[in-house]
């Protein structure tokens, strides 16, 4: 009955989906080129819909039990393993070759995180910053600038400490995590390949590296809002805290210490890191070939192991440092690479018009639809992937073939409309990556660092409620500008 019941929901979702015009994963280095999901039943959804209930809703039931992450690897092998086992007895070589795929993304993502998450744990930030709202509203302009710079993770897990301690005497400081993972963990990172995993697969498919600068107005627009918005929000908050406690100001219960920074070595692992997805997707080294896999991964873990030898371990004790975060980002998401894979599968097909889902077929042509297409998928799924999904969607419609490892770059050549087109994927793809804790990496490892400092942030359902009603409004008026 539970089983019937999830996949009823899947079938709407994916209905509701392609109304408004959603396409899927075309032809990618998953392989399968979507043979697969013309063949695969909508109920191979359920575990990726289970997962996804199961880290909405435990934390609400079973909180306790759920806090632990041995209890998380449970609930992500209970999904994750008849998902393999199915798509390894069903499809045989193919699926393997899927999941292999699906599981090199995973290493890729963690060694990423984790390499970010032990630097910057190793680096302290000292000084008297009182978490006032002109203080708040700076320090996350700083995320956004450098977002795209050091990517959307180094400047989430960079900052996030010292705006926790900036804002440790305030009572309510939940929106403050909130705005920081919109701003930060996600719409910063707009304007380079190094920003954002999807930008750097467009690099990698041909994208010029300098031509994301021209989404700078977008940008602009989106974190400028916000910023504007979490200011007067900050300033609310902290009037209405002030009230309760008369004559006290938050900077007189501020320790007062002079700027600096400890570990200030670890800056250069940090550039270290980004010089390794930079020099990587330019094919550096290497006569224009794609680096061997494994090897940015083994030299982003060295990094990491560099950075842990070379710090104070007191660094990390200031900074409250633990391995929680990513032991809990870790256990959760390779249990949603894998359930994913049947559901990117089933889009695949879908988009190249393979199969209908739900009894819709698949259909659309205008940016606003790749923006709005894009980002939805972005807020549940992998938003890489569901980038290149768009991209080869949008070349098919040009006449380019997909084959060519450089096809974004002959797309971008062929008049405004390809140009528009992948505007809005970029867009969607980056900035609704905030719609959801999923949506992009950051957003679960600020979460899991913000409880870590005895902040109670909302669960999955009540994140998609501020998420909601204040990306989406600027989302829609994005449309209006930039993508009718």
């Amino acid at each position: 009955m539970i089983g019937a019941f999830l996949a009823r929901r899947a079938s709407t979702l994916l209905a509701a989906l392609a109304l408004l015009g959603v396409p899927a994963l075309a032809a990618t280095p998953s392989g399968g080129g979507g043979a697969m999901g013309v063949d695969m039943p909508l109920w191979s959804l359920i575990p990726f819909a289970g997962i996804l209930l199961c880290i909405a809703i435990l934390p609400l039931v079973a909180g306790h039990w759920w806090e632990h992450n041995k209890n998380r690897a449970i609930i992500s092998a209970a999904f994750a393993v008849p998902t393999a086992g199915y798509m390894l007895m069903t499809f045989g070589g193919d699926g393997a070759t899927v999941l292999g795929h699906h599981l090199h993304e995973y290493v890729s993502f963690i060694c990423l995180l984790g390499s970010l998450f032990i630097i910057t744990g190793g680096i302290y930030i000292r000084g008297s910053l009182a978490g006032t709202p002109l203080v708040n509203t700076g320090i996350l302009a700083i995320g956004a600038a450098i977002a795209s710079i050091i990517g959307t993770t180094g400047a989430s897990v960079l900052l996030i400490r010292p705006l926790l301690r900036a804002n440790a005497p305030r009572q309510n400081k939940v929106h403050i995590v909130v705005f920081f993972i919109f701003i930060v963990s996600n719409c910063g990172g707009l304007l380079t390949p190094l920003g954002d995993p999807p930008l750097y697969l467009g690099f990698l498919k041909g994208v010029p590296f300098e031509w994301t600068l021209r989404l700078w107005k977008e940008w602009l627009l989106v974190n400028g809002a916000l910023l504007v918005m979490f200011n007067i929000w900050d300033q609310r908050a902290l009037n209405k805290e002030e009230k309760a406690r008369p004559g006290s100001q938050l900077e007189d219960v501020m320790k007062h210490e002079p700027f600096g920074i400890d570990g200030a070595l670890n800056f250069l692992w940090l550039i270290g890191v980004v010089f390794i997805i930079y020099a990587s997707g330019s094919r550096m080294f290497t006569n224009g070939e794609a680096w061997p896999i494994g090897v940015s991964e083994g030299l982003m873990a060295l990094m990491g192991v560099l950075a842990w030898f070379t710090t104070n371990k007191d660094n990390r004790e200031r900074n409250r440092f633990s391995w929680h975060p990513i032991v809990e980002v870790a256990v959760l998401f390779i249990g949603i690479f894998i359930c994913m894979a049947p559901a990117l599968q089933i889009l695949n097909a879908w988009g190249q018009g393979a199969r209908d889902v739900a009894g819709v077929k698949f259909g659309m042509s205008e940016p606003w639809q790749f923006f709005w297409g894009t980002g939805i998928l972005s807020s549940f799924l992998d938003n890489a992937p569901t980038y290149l999904t768009f991209a080869a969607t949008a070349a098919g419609m040009n006449g380019v073939s997909v084959d060519g490892p450089q096809y974004l770059l002959e797309l971008l050549q062929k008049g405004d409309m390809p140009v528009r087109l992948m505007e809005a994927i970029s867009c969607g793809a980056v900035l609704m990556g905030a719609n959801t804790y999923i949506g992009n990496g950051p957003n679960f490892m600020v979460k899991a660092i913000a409880e870590e400092n005895q902040v109670k942030m909302p669960g999955f359902f009540g994140y998609m409620l501020y998420s909601f009603g204040i990306l989406l409004p600027i989302f829609g008026i994005m449309t209006a500008v930039f993508f009718r």
